[in-house]
């Protein structure tokens, strides 16, 4: 229920006195809005938002402004043969991706807390003029190496986008409606997968390739005016003072980058045992000490240490970071299983994929009446262990040759994965988001999505690995007649296979075999990271609430009892927009 600015319920202390605006909080159209999560003094049982309409353009706006960071990541793939054609640089243009998730991953901390410092509304801007300044200089690269440094200052506007859109949604939207914002939000996404291949395409096709960073200049200048126009924060000159941990940042930064680039670069541009990788791995490993000794020193770190003291966000990071892990065999792996194996086109492939993508979005947006019954923990466990057993089902799937008619089975597939990680993927970051402070919620909020962002790069890495070490080992196997001849690597086997005319039936089928058992051996693997999740969710986080920090108990049906780590860093102190909604 949404109150007026002049009535409202008791607000537990001070008799039938109007709540108070949470410290902090934006408003929309001017109107305060009420607290309902966890911050000092009591908790209040509602919020008192504008009426809905004047949350839509703020709600467009989000929505906007994660189209930018989504988009950008699917868009560029299609066009990469143009983009090498006319600018060279086909050794390194890998670099065009990992560029931009290294900067992405490595400032998403950094623009958490800088948001819980300065505001939210401020990052965001920041966030979107450096992604168009990053579009317009991509636009304008002269060769490969420009390039990949423009799509750098990208990813440091993208890592604002993704990380501020996602704390604003939780600020606006109190709990029982966030799950509406967070499936449109991941609506978008979903249909970034699908479209931005084909825009890519169309436009590297039948324009030219830099009309795919110039087309974000006109969605980013929307997104600017509905932010400037629509979302009011109060001002935070108390917060300013405490002023940013830039060296904490920049110990951050190298940590981060380092790490990241041993593991998107190892095995691919030099071996694991090489004298870059061990440089790297060494160099991430004295940053990390130096980031542990100057944010223990700090007086307002970048990454507290609450984040790892309160057991929900540990437990929900180590979770996510696993998912991370996990979503490398879909995404990564099945586009390859879908055109090696089974003979589908790049875009029948992508359409195989797109089956998760539709259904994700559906499930976490009816994912609210399962944890508001059930909690948000036992709702994240059932559909993490539903998604183990749908990723051990694709091994069992029988090998389908070259026939493109069976490519109904791992869309159904992914189907069913899409619908058993919306149920655990939302409720976690509702139930973080939840469980902390105004103040504190950029801060939890970047936390969670820095740990899947380095899952992915871990997955990429250590699955990459068991493919190659499979398709090596079959390779090996081979019969001597078809034996000579033979790539080595999965990117050598799809590209043989995607020019059948030079290889045998006998040899065709062989390596359509090895792919499939490779994939295979990925999906069992992201069936063991899906194990590692479920075991965090079971064992590390926190089973009941107790006090929260009004020092009473509430909860929302089932979810109150499963509550989390406090402000304070002990079990049980947070949990507040449980209590909101049943106070008083």
């Amino acid at each position: 229920m949404n109150y007026g600015p002049d009535d409202g319920p008791d607000d537990g202390h001070h008799g039938s006195r109007p709540a108070r605006p949470e410290e902090g909080a934006p408003t929309v159209g001017g109107t305060a809005r009420r607290r309902t999560d966890a911050d000092t003094g009591p908790p209040t049982p509602g919020t008192a938002l504008s009426p809905p309409i004047r949350r839509r353009p703020v709600a467009a706006a989000l929505m906007l402004g994660m189209a930018l960071a989504a988009l950008d990541s699917t868009v560029i793939s299609t066009a990469i043969p143009q983009i090498v054609g006319d600018l060279g640089g086909f050794s390194v243009f890998s670099w065009l991706f990992s560029g931009y998730l290294l900067a992405v991953t490595v400032s998403l901390p950094v623009y958490g807390k800088i948001s819980d410092t300065f505001g939210r509304k401020p990052v965001l801007l920041f966030g979107i003029v450096l992604f168009l300044l990053g579009s317009l200089l991509c636009a304008g690269a002269w060769n490969m190496g420009s390039l990949i440094a423009f799509r750098v200052v990208q990813g440091l506007g993208g890592g604002a986008l993704q990380g501020t859109v996602q704390v604003i949604a939780a600020d606006l939207y109190p709990l029982e409606e966030r799950p509406k914002i967070q499936a449109r939000l991941s609506s978008v996404w979903a249909l970034s997968a699908v479209a931005g291949p084909v825009i890519g395409g169309l436009l590297a096709g039948y324009t030219d390739w830099r009309w795919i960073f110039l087309i974000n200049l006109p969605v980013g200048a929307v997104a600017l005016l509905l932010i400037v126009r629509h979302l009011h924060e109060p001002n935070r000159d108390g917060a300013r003072g405490a002023g940013v941990d830039w060296a904490g940042a920049l110990a951050i930064f190298a940590t981060g980058g380092l790490l990241l680039t041993a593991l998107v670069q190892g095995g691919v541009a030099w071996a694991w045992l090489s004298a870059p990788s061990l440089a790297l791995f060494a160099g991430s490993a004295a940053c990390a000490a130096a980031t542990v000794f100057i944010e223990r020193r700090a007086a307002e770190p970048i990454i507290p240490g609450w984040v790892w003291r309160r057991r929900t966000i540990s437990a929900v990071n180590l979770a996510l970071a696993a998912l991370g892990l996990l979503m490398i065999a879909p995404t990564v792996f099945l586009p390859t299983y879908g055109q090696s194996v089974l003979g589908l086109g790049p875009i029948a492939a992508g359409f195989v994929l797109s089956a998760m993508t539709l259904s994700w979005p559906i499930s976490a947006a009816l994912s609210s009446r399962v944890y508001n019954r059930i909690g948000f923990r036992r709702c994240a466990i059932t559909g993490i262990a539903f998604a183990a057993l749908v990723l051990l089902a694709f091994p069992l799937l029988p090998y389908p040759g070259a026939n493109p008619d069976a490519a109904w089975q791992p869309a159904l597939i992914m189907l069913a994965l899409g619908a058993a990680l919306g149920l655990f993927q939302l409720p976690l970051i509702i139930w973080v988001q939840s469980s902390v402070r105004w103040a504190e919620r950029g801060t939890a909020t970047a936390s969670i999505l820095f740990c899947r962002l380095v899952g992915q790069c871990v997955g990429a890495a250590v699955f990459g690995a068991v493919a190659n070490a499979t398709l090596a080992a079959r390779l090996d196997e081979a019969p001597p007649a078809i034996r000579t001849g033979l790539p080595d690597d999965l990117d050598g086997v799809s590209r043989a296979l995607e020019h059948p005319a030079t290889l045998t039936d006998q040899a065709a089928d062989y390596l359509r075999r090895a792919v499939d058992t490779a994939v295979d051996h990925v999906y069992v693997g992201s069936a063991g990271a899906a194990v590692l999740a479920l075991l965090a969710l079971l064992f590390l986080a926190p089973r009941r609430t107790t006090a929260g920090p009004d020092g009473k108990l509430g909860a929302v049906g089932a979810a109150g009892a499963e509550g989390a780590g406090g402000a304070d860093g002990r079990d049980g102190t947070e949990g507040a927009d449980e209590q909101a909604q049943t106070a008083g």
